[in-house]
């Protein structure tokens, strides 16, 4: 008889025996701890922003910014509900942040980017620079800072994705907040300061790279839009990915953050991509265009902000026949990169 086929009477006495001393066997769950390929519970999903843009906006109704602390509704994968993830071990949530409001300010192990949906009205401070935000800018909150956001008396209602490390962080139990008896964090710099130090392919002549995190703070969206459209007018396209680029931190060349790899990718209009598949959790946000998504054994039809998530190991592929696409996604890639589990096929 096989492990996998129901134990005996004889074999299920046993293990009973041995679950009074907290311990199962390892060859009736071999299979699932070793699997042959990757088997994550997630499942291909979207988030169609136009569907869910007025649940977002009835938010801003129901409790206060300060209320809640950060008012976001969180995307959930439907494959692990409950788990406040998009991915294994990724989470992602819309932020609302409506005029004369202030998020007050904390910090906590868990790292977190930005990335701009809607309005240009608001602000946000990581350790001491106040940023300004504008659609399709990335953000960083690097691990530890305090970071605060707030938006103008006079402003609109201003939306971005929230993407954080939170599921890998509260699996490892290495979780802790700790919050600014202040709304504010003191400012020190206003906006671009550290983009002026660090963004030009320059540096202050002492500055020593000491930790992971990129000590660019704001990447605009239009120098890293514009990038992407002139190494298309160059010739630079792949046939899988179109033109894909991965922010960086300068100091390094690596990772802006230690655990969330960001990207920045152009289809241009007509594009038709070959599928591939890696062993990342990959989350996708549509910042400009419309097109089709082919994820595992679904396909999606994508617009503006719209949001999607990919599982590891489950084949994708775009296609943008009437108009350029541009899509800003991260994933885990840097822990799959550190602990060398990183695995891709192009077909």
């Amino acid at each position: 008889m096989s492990a996998a086929s129901k134990p005996s009477a004889e074999r299920q006495a046993y293990y009973d025996r041995i679950a009074l001393q907290c311990m199962t066997p390892l060859w009736e769950s071999l299979s699932r701890l070793v699997p042959e390929t990757p088997e994550p519970q997630t499942v291909p999903a979207i988030w169609r922003y136009a569907e869910l843009r007025d649940l977002l906006m009835e938010s801003g109704e129901v409790i206060s910014a300060l209320e809640a602390v950060r008012r976001v509704l969180i995307l959930e994968n439907p494959g692990i509900p409950g788990q406040s993830s998009i991915t294994s071990n990724l989470y992602a949530g819309l932020q609302l942040i409506l005029p004369g409001e202030i998020a007050p300010s904390h910090r906590h192990t868990q790292l977190a980017l930005r990335f701009i949906v809607e309005g240009k009205s608001a602000w946000t401070a990581v350790d001491g620079e106040r940023l300004s935000m504008a659609p399709g800018d990335y953000i960083i909150t690097p691990s530890w800072t305090w970071h605060d956001h707030g938006n103008a008396e006079d402003g609109e209602p201003v939306v971005w994705l929230d993407g954080l490390d939170a599921p890998l962080i509260l699996q490892l139990d290495a979780g802790f907040r700790e919050d600014l008896p202040e709304m504010e964090q003191p400012v020190r710099h206003t906006d671009g300061y550290s983009f002026m130090r660090h963004g030009y392919n320059m540096a202050p002549v002492r500055h020593k790279a000491t930790k992971a995190d990129s000590p660019i703070l704001k990447y605009p969206y239009e120098r890293s839009r514009e990038a992407l459209y002139k190494l298309h007018r160059m010739g630079d396209l792949d046939t899988w990915d179109g033109v894909k680029l991965r922010y960086v931190n300068p100091a390094t060349g690596g990772y802006p953050m230690g655990t969330i790899a960001p990207f920045l990718q152009l289809l241009p209009k007509g594009f038709k991509g070959k599928p591939y598949r890696t062993t990342e959790g990959t989350v996708f946000c549509v910042a400009e265009g419309r097109g089709t998504a082919r994820i595992g054994k679904e396909t999606f039809a994508f617009h503006p902000h719209d949001i999607f998530a990919a599982p590891s190991w489950q084949p994708i592929s775009f296609e943008s026949p009437d108009e350029d696409v541009v899509l800003f996604s991260f994933s885990n890639l840097p822990v799959l990169d550190m602990a060398g589990l990183w695995r891709e096929e192009r077909q």
